[in-house]
């Protein structure tokens, strides 16, 4: 992992909120643990989670270190064009309200793999599923890590595989304390913390920029000067962009497996449309925190340090204790942005793990927790990321043509067969995966945006795939495909 210069911050500030956050996950996990007795406890906390509760856990899962910092980092290099991702972000929730939470709940499967094998009656189809869930969800790990180092690198000066080391070990106590039932407590309060720990000191900073006469918003125009870009975007970068997080929210394991916790497909509902709010709200604070940047930090971003801006400004335009007060907040908002989002992917990941390898029991659980967290730390420690949320864009791209397809079709077409699903997901992975690999090899500067961004072509490419081979072996359909639509479709009896 590559080092940078680190900043001069009060280490005491960032010691502080790293343990107090650490402690308090812990201790919430332990909680669950209390309550946690059953299998199901620890899989899909027995289906019991309520609408509220359940948006707060999904907003704490989902909002990771993309969100919470590599937002503010993208507004402050690209200005404008950066915004397309808190968008993208959050209207793929309204993807899943329309055509997936309701029926996936129904379904009654604890997993996607589990989902893909009662739908399609095929074992193939539930091993190429697992696989690529456990791909998405370690290549989602990664970037989670890097964070966790950049935060722990600039507020402490510990060295760079502290922070992800760190992030492990109370992730995995908090999992195996009491698996889905215990890191829902936690996800939820995390989520409220993140949104203190953006708010408060945004309102602080606006404070005393007014009160100092320096420019806020001066009369609009400095924040319209602020978020203009030098380089014009490209159409299809921008296109491409928006379909890989509209399609690829779909996809992603570690939302789906929250919405199996839900009583019934209306609260999968209910939920969603809470999360849709309760992203809205969020989004609006690291968008203020990269045009503030762009103002008053503009170095950060040819010094490589673009992701730290919402850690940075607090200790940049306010000094003494009300600075290390907020800078300690920010921090803690932060971490539990990294322990949170890790937490669900662990949490997700152990489930298809333990029911793929370790028969499915609460010890296999553990063991599985411990692997899922383990081989993403390996990687994170030999590789480095300096764009938070175009790393995690990259992998929206993937879900968005591999997993996404099978959901949409699977829910949605009667003709959708195991062969098809299969050829289709194969499709997606290899072409997204390999224009992924390919533009990271060439590097960020050839120009080959259809390498970097391919959603626009993989994406169709998975559907059409999966399309053209189920009409092929249209023999192949399974005969109770009837039978577990009307089950997806059919509203609960209350």
């Amino acid at each position: 992992m590559t080092e940078v210069a680190v900043v001069d911050l009060n280490p005491a500030v960032g010691y502080t909120a790293l343990v107090l956050v650490a402690l308090s996950t812990v201790l919430i996990g332990i909680y669950g643990l209390r309550v946690s007795r059953t299998t199901d406890d620890f899989y899909v906390a027995s289906r019991t989670v309520r609408p509220w509760w359940n948006a707060s856990a999904i907003g704490g899962e989902y909002l990771s270190a993309a969100s919470f910092l590599g937002i503010a980092g993208l507004i402050l290099i690209s200005g404008v064009d950066a915004l397309w991702f808190p968008i993208g972000y959050t209207a793929g929730y309204l993807m899943l309200l329309l055509f997936v939470a309701a029926p996936l709940r129904r379904s009654g499967a604890y997993t996607v793999p589990d989902f893909a094998q009662s739908r399609l009656d095929s074992l193939l189809v539930r091993r190429v599923t697992s696989v690529l869930v456990i791909v998405v969800g370690w290549l989602y790990i990664v970037p989670q890590l890097h964070g966790a180092a950049l935060t722990v690198r600039i507020t402490t000066g510990l060295p760079s595989w502290a922070g992800p080391v760190a992030v492990v070990v109370v992730v995995y106590l908090s999992v195996v304390t009491g698996g889905m039932r215990s890191i829902t407590f936690v996800q939820a309060f995390q989520y409220w913390l993140k949104l203190t720990a953006l708010a408060i000191p945004v309102v602080f900073i606006l404070l005393r920029l007014g009160l100092d006469g320096l420019p806020v918003t001066d009369g609009g125009s400095a924040f319209t000067a602020a978020l203009d870009t030098t380089a014009d975007a490209s159409l299809y970068g921008t296109i491409s962009l928006v379909i890989a997080l509209l399609f690829g929210t779909l996809g992603l394991p570690h939302v789906l497996v929250r919405f199996y916790t839900n009583p019934d497909g209306d609260s999968a509902r209910r939920t969603t449309l809470i999360v849709l709010g309760l992203l809205s709200v969020f989004y609006l604070f690291p968008t203020v925190y990269g045009v503030l940047g762009r103002i008053h930090t503009p170095e950060l971003a040819s010094s490589g340090m673009a992701d730290a801006t919402v850690l940075l400004l607090p200790g940049r335009i306010l000094d003494g204790a009300t600075g290390d007060i907020l800078s300690a907040l920010v921090t803690a908002g932060a971490f539990a942005a990294f322990l949170s989002t890790t937490s669900g992917l662990v949490v997700s990941l152990a489930g298809v793990v333990s029911q793929e390898f370790f028969q499915g029991s609460v010890v296999g659980f553990r063991r599985a927790a411990l692997l899922s967290a383990l081989v993403p730390l390996g990687v994170a420690l030999l590789t480095d990321s300096s764009a938070l949320a175009g790393s995690v864009g990259s992998v929206f791209a993937f879900t968005a043509s591999t997993i996404c397809p099978l959901l949409l079709l699977g829910i949605w077409w009667r003709g959708l067969t195991d062969a098809g699903a299969v050829a289709g997901m194969l499709m997606g992975a290899v072409l997204c995966g390999g224009a992924i690999t390919a533009s990271a090899l060439l590097g960020p500067d050839t120009g080959y945006v259809w390498l970097a961004q391919p959603a626009l072509w993989t994406v169709p490419a998975a559907f059409a795939t999966m399309v053209v081979v189920s009409r092929a072996t249209a023999r192949r359909r399974p005969a109770s495909a009837s039978r577990v639509l009307a089950r997806l479709h059919t509203p609960e009896q209350r």
